[in-house]
């Protein structure tokens, strides 16, 4: 066992280049090994067992080591491993789609297949600049999105993207997008007392920013049921049908970002749903198969689609991987267990309780706020409980990674401390969870956040 991890650890450092990872930091650390998951938990190469509370990356929605899962991959392989979706189609492209469709809210019926979200936001705009020139309003192009939102990484998903730090080191990027404020109202700049107030000025700032423009130039608004970056923001009352009543009076497409938010993380298949608002677009990817096979999905409009049925019309675009046919498979599997195991009714009758154990944190004075929906929560930090004063940049570099990330991992809790935006801590656990999770991501926190409070 010892010659295979230190066999791993060297090829890691010589050769894998990881995600979004600083490799500085195992000079002199080895880098963490995750070997196998079950159920909640995962474990790393020495044998430690970790409580997964993030589901990999907002993804594990039914958990690690399911064999039905599995199993259903497998035999689609058996059986026809690859076929494009470009031109032709097979069977459990053509079920899903017809499955998600159903799930879907209103006249959202078309479902355009990728291989990840990044990729259906790319979509997305695509379409939404495509549509607009067929039905003779070639000048609409430009996107809002919401300021710290994180959309994507490749080079249009990145240019939506309101996160600076992340962009600046690619520019120039795709031209075009522009921000508007977000529903961080733990921070609001006016109506910090009156959600619905506050929920109505940030919606309207979208108008202002049509206007701004051009309503004759602007094709979409991009966001997201509860945005991720920043730590979770849930809409307003009120603010997604004041954002859906601007869009339709400017001939603006809305695009509901559910990479992160669809299938059951807000407790329904769809956060729009959840939140009572119908968009032009959804994005999706990431719980669509519970991770268990990389896909993701554009689904559009019946309006949308229909210039594109005109004889020789073609929206000319695709991916060799959307739709293949051992994702496929693994999804229609995972959505028939979320209706046997009734998962979304699970997740709407605990998400109280994680609420309320993840509040308990509040008696902490490095606990600024607790935020979320459904089984999808931010923790933010703060340095003054009273006026909400954050760290600096100096600060949150000691705290948040050189402490607080590192020590949670150690505790056995794998979740994610970031600085988009603010200091938070962010929690997305499998929504197979019960009430012996949450505490236990609590106890962890507790004796974490506690420690971290009095190294300030």
């Amino acid at each position: 066992m010892t010659s295979d991890f230190d066999h791993l650890q060297r090829a890691a450092k010589d050769h894998l280049w990881m995600h979004f990872t600083r490799h500085s930091s195992y000079d002199e650390a080895d880098v963490p090994i995750i070997v196998r998951g079950e159920g909640a938990y995962i474990y790393d190469a020495q044998g430690k067992r970790y409580l997964d509370g993030l589901g990999g990356l907002f993804v594990s929605q039914l958990g690690h080591g399911r064999a039905d899962l599995a199993e259903a991959a497998a035999a689609q392989a058996r059986e026809l491993a690859f076929h494009p979706l470009w031109s032709y189609a097979h069977p459990n492209a053509i079920l899903l789609a017809e499955k998600i469709a159903g799930y879907a809210p209103g006249s959202l019926n078309r479902v355009f297949f990728t291989s990840g979200g990044g990729e259906a936001v790319e979509t997305a705009w695509k379409l939404a600049k495509n549509y607009f020139k067929l039905v003779g309003k070639p000048m609409k192009h430009k996107v809002i999105s919401r300021a710290i939102a994180y959309h994507g990484t490749t080079q249009g998903a990145l240019s939506i993207t309101g996160l600076p730090p992340l962009k600046q080191q690619f520019e120039p990027l795709v031209p075009s997008t522009f921000r508007v404020p977000n529903t961080n109202i733990y921070r609001a700049p006016v109506h910090g007392d009156d959600p619905e107030a506050f929920g109505r000025w940030a919606a309207d700032q979208i108008a202002v920013a049509i206007e701004n423009e051009g309503p004759d130039t602007v094709a979409a608004v991009f966001v997201e049921p509860v945005q991720n970056s920043g730590g979770c923001f849930p809409p307003p009352p009120g603010y997604f049908q004041r954002v859906r009543e601007i869009c339709d009076e400017y001939d603006v497409l809305m695009v509901s970002d559910e990479v992160i938010c669809a299938f059951g993380r807000l407790g329904h298949m769809f956060g729009a749903e959840r939140y009572g608002y119908e968009p032009d677009m959804i994005t999706c990817a990431k719980g669509i198969t519970s991770g268990y096979a990389p896909l993701g999905a554009m689904i559009a409009s019946d309006r949308l689609m229909e210039p594109f049925l005109a004889d020789g019309q073609m929206f000319a675009h695709g991916y060799t991987f959307g739709g293949h046919p051992v994702s496929t498979a693994v999804a229609l599997k995972n959505l028939e267990i979320f209706e046997s195991e009734q998962v979304l009714e699970h997740v709407r009758a605990t998400e109280g309780a994680f609420r309320s154990t993840l509040e308990r944190l509040l008696d902490l004075p490095i606990v600024g706020d607790v935020r979320g929906d459904g089984y999808f929560y931010g923790i933010e930090l703060v340095k003054d409980k009273a006026t909400r004063e954050s760290f600096t940049d100096d600060e949150c570099e000691r705290l948040l990674y050189g402490f607080v990330s590192k020590q949670l991992f150690a505790e056995g809790l794998y979740c994610r401390a970031d600085d988009r935006g603010d200091p938070v801590i962010q929690l997305s656990p499998p929504l197979i969870c019960d009430q012996q999770h949450f505490d236990e991501m609590e106890q962890i926190l507790r004796t974490v956040l506690d420690k971290a409070g009095t190294l300030l």
